[in-house]
């Protein structure tokens, strides 16, 4: 059975509502460049959209939804809220460059063996995340255990097979998030280079080399995120049936489709990034002995 996290979260609108159309670009505020692949949220709705490659994006929303906020979020821009009649206004929004500090980084050059964290094969991807309403960041937690100095080595991303519903490839982007100290939830980005990467259908995962940017792991453990993007590229619609009617109806999503497997290791957390705020997902089996994760696996070089 699939599994779709989103429907965890409940908001109500009129649905009968007269709908109207958004649309505008997002820009570097000093460059005046487009910025590609910016999420939009409309708060406290399950609504949203992303910026195409040139920076573009545009919603259907009830004309109710002009009074309430939207927050924009871009890797290397610091987060922006703006009311929703302001973008209808004015068509444009502009992102500030985000400051970072830069850090020093010693690597040892004993660095040469390798750990994998949360090996997983194909097989055993049972279930799977998507999205249909707004764009999310789906982020598992990996606990650094031991004193040795770790590096981020490679990435593997398992997905699940969608039975040719979904389209063949899609786009989504990586993020590696540090842990906040106050609330044990993804803190600052790690990976501050946007790192867009295609999902294929031909393939159930992909292995991602992160060695070139030297991330060394740190103390608190590392937060590996996935992030929908809500573009045309993206865009497919699938056909369902309500478990309680029985009927068919159809629905709008955006792929890929991420693989899910069930974890008997609970230091593996999954958190949800959506509407401003992150959220923890706990789904664990029948019996209690294992937690639904994604289907992520992360390979170390260690001294």
């Amino acid at each position: 059975m699939r599994l779709f996290f989103f429907s965890l979260l409940s908001v109500i609108w009129t649905v009968n509502a007269q709908e109207i159309r958004i649309e505008g670009h997002v820009f570097d505020s000093k460059t005046k460049a487009p910025i590609p692949y910016v999420n939009l949220s409309i708060l406290n709705t399950l609504k949203g959209t992303s910026t195409d490659e040139k920076g573009h994006f545009f919603m259907e929303i009830p004309e109710a939804f002009l009074e309430k906020q939207v927050h924009i979020s871009a890797l290397g821009y610091e987060d922006y809220i703006i009311k929703v009649e302001t973008i209808k206004g004015s068509g444009k929004v502009l992102l500030k460059e985000a400051v970072f500090e830069l850090e020093e980084v010693v690597i040892s050059d004993e660095l040469g063996n390798s750990e994998i964290m949360n090996p997983i094969s194909s097989y055993s991807v049972t279930s799977g995340f998507t999205s249909s309403s707004t764009p999310w960041v789906l982020a598992l937690y990996f606990p650094n255990i031991g004193v040795k100095q770790k590096m981020v080595d490679k990435v593997m991303i398992y997905f699940q097979d969608t039975d040719g519903t979904a389209r063949s490839d899609a786009k989504f982007r990586l993020r590696i998030y540090e842990v906040d100290p106050d609330t044990g939830a993804p803190g600052a980005d790690i990976l501050r280079e946007s790192v867009i990467l295609n999902a294929s259908v031909d393939s159930s995962h992909l292995s991602v080399d992160l060695s070139r940017y030297q991330i060394l792991a740190p103390r608190d453990g590392i937060y590996i995120g996935l992030e929908w993007l809500f573009i045309p590229y993206n865009w497919y619609r699938s056909v369902n049936i309500d478990p309680i009617s029985k009927e068919k109806f159809v629905e709008d999503r955006f792929a890929p489709t991420f693989g899910g497997v069930y974890s008997s290791n609970f230091n593996y957390k999954t958190m949800i990034y959506g509407m401003g705020s992150w959220s923890p997902f706990g789904v664990v089996s029948r019996d209690g002995e294992k937690t639904f994760i994604p289907a992520i696996s992360l390979k170390y070089r260690i001294e």
